[in-house]
């Protein structure tokens, strides 16, 4: 039996892995140059960059798709873990190192705010209470049945689920600082921490029971490691390969029509594309299931994302590996990108520097970055071709009166995303950086089902789908399919 699998981001390549072991031949088709989605790998004048997530925090999930063909993930790929996990730079100069081991944090917590020491224990406890059930228990359970999601409503409603993660940590802690720091967490999968439900608390606990980690070589040496895995094998990954549409008749999905117009047949088909873009693009009219329509219709996106990329001429050692650079306002500039779809003149930034761990990315004497901005996504109507320079301008020298010295001088071999490349390049709906946003009424049954809703014979993967975005919500998608879709029947 031939499964044929949209997209080859982390959740499309999970998928088609697991559809191997289970006895199917499988193709995998993308229509980008690299395996990987977001996750591709930029190199510039002896830099590079890994162009999506650079934070491991669930290394058993890609040990797992090793496992299930008797090899080992730690043969192919080196993680490290870091120290800090993050370090958090205020508008007013201070600095607060978050991970390592628990009494270092409680130290650092103390040194900012005595008073939270306890409140911290407190929200960590209620993180693994959140963890044990939405992440143990939920993140590979099918929800495309009605009834799982009303089993499940007294215990979300006991784990208050019903609050925002903001309201989570404001419940623990007093310092604003810290609240802060404790609430970004669902910025990393494109939620707005006074809006997304605290079942994302769980970060928290999984960040400390299992550390945060980086892969030498970067997160393109795991897609690396993955594309070798796929090839040994037998999976057929086709790069450069644009899907037009599914093809469809009488309700059953038979394969994709390609945009030079072949037709490939399948007797399942995995989309791996953002949900918002399948239905809405790749689906005929006429086909598009009540469900689906209804569901666009209501649908908030997560933000959009300005990514700058850059080296510099000297190196920056006193520089973390993740820092969050976080500007004067903090709720009123999230209200900005997400409600009000502002580009704002300040902002908050996600600086990453992975040559304070793996030197290979930059040449000698050399740093390597990116720097991440939160913004609105296409629906705030911004012209990014304008736009873009002077947001560009307005980084390098926030940077470089603090964190980068000199930047301006400095700064080499640079380039930069917005969400209308995010919308070219990833057919991401509206340019958001995270498919929808992961709001309770956006979550579980109600987010789009790992079974399509109305169509047979396809499924869903990736970071609009069950359980969500991030590397371990895409790659706890493609652990529903175990669930969905039976073993192959020899032919």
């Amino acid at each position: 039996m031939h499964a044929l699998v949209m997209g080859a981001g982390f959740g499309g390549i999970a998928a088609a892995l697991r559809l191997r072991a289970k006895g199917y031949r499988v193709t995998v088709l993308d229509r980008c140059s690299q395996i990987g989605g977001r996750a591709q790998v930029f190199e510039r004048g002896g830099f590079r960059h890994d162009a999506g997530p650079t934070v491991i925090t669930a290394p058993f999930l890609f040990e797992e798709l090793f496992d299930l063909f008797g090899e080992k993930f730690s043969e192919h790929v080196t993680l490290v873990p870091l120290k800090p996990w993050y370090r958090f730079h205020f508008a007013d100069g201070e600095t607060f190192d978050y991970g390592g081991s628990l009494e270092e944090t409680l130290a650092e917590i103390v040194r900012i705010e005595p008073k939270d020491a306890d409140g911290y224990l407190r929200l960590l406890r209620q993180s693994k209470r959140i963890f044990d059930v939405g992440f143990t228990e939920l993140s590979a359970m099918p929800f495309h049945r009605f009834k799982s999601m009303l089993r499940q409503i007294p215990r979300l409603l006991g784990l208050r689920s019903y609050e925002t993660v903001w309201q989570l940590v404001s419940r623990h802690l007093v310092n604003p600082k810290l609240r802060q720091a404790f609430s970004i967490q669902p910025l990393l999968v494109g939620g707005n921490p006074f809006d997304t439900t605290s079942i994302y608390g769980l970060i928290h606990y999984l960040e400390r029971a299992h550390g945060v980690h980086f892969a030498m070589g970067g997160t393109a040496a795991i897609t690396q490691a993955l594309g070798d895995l796929m090839v040994r094998q037998g999976i057929d990954v086709q790069l450069g390969q644009t899907v037009k549409r599914l093809s469809v008749e009488q309700g059953v999905v038979k394969g994709v029509v390609m945009d030079d117009g072949r037709v490939l047949t399948a007797d399942l088909v995995v989309s791996n594309a953002d949900p918002a873009h399948l239905y809405s693009h790749m689906v005929k009219p006429k086909d598009q299931p009540v469900a689906t329509r209804l569901k666009l219709a209501a649908a908030a996106y997560s933000m959009g994302l300005f990514v700058l990329y850059f080296g510099t001429t000297r190196t920056y050692p006193e520089v973390a590996h993740h820092t969050i650079w976080m500007g004067e306002r903090y709720r009123e500039l999230l209200a900005d990108i997400f409600d009000h779809k502002n580009l704002s003149d300040d902002f908050s930034l996600y600086l990453h520097r992975p040559t304070a761990t793996d030197p290979s990315f930059a040449p000698a004497g050399c740093d390597s970055f990116y720097v991440l901005c939160p913004v609105p996504n296409l629906l705030g109507q911004q012209d990014w071709d304008k736009e873009s320079p002077a947001l560009r301008d307005r980084i390098v020298a926030a940077l470089g009166k603090t964190l980068l010295p000199d930047l301006a001088s400095t700064i080499t071999e640079e380039f930069f995303m917005t969400p209308k490349d995010f919308a070219h390049d990833y057919l991401s709906q509206h340019g958001a950086g995270f498919s929808v946003s992961p709001l309770f009424r956006q979550s579980a049954w109600f987010r789009f089902h790992n079974r399509a809703e109305g169509l047979k014979n396809l499924y869903l993967v990736g970071a609009g789908t069950h359980p969500g975005a991030g590397l371990p919500g895409v790659l706890c998608s493609a652990k529903v399919l175990d669930a969905l879709i039976p073993n192959a029947v020899p032919v």
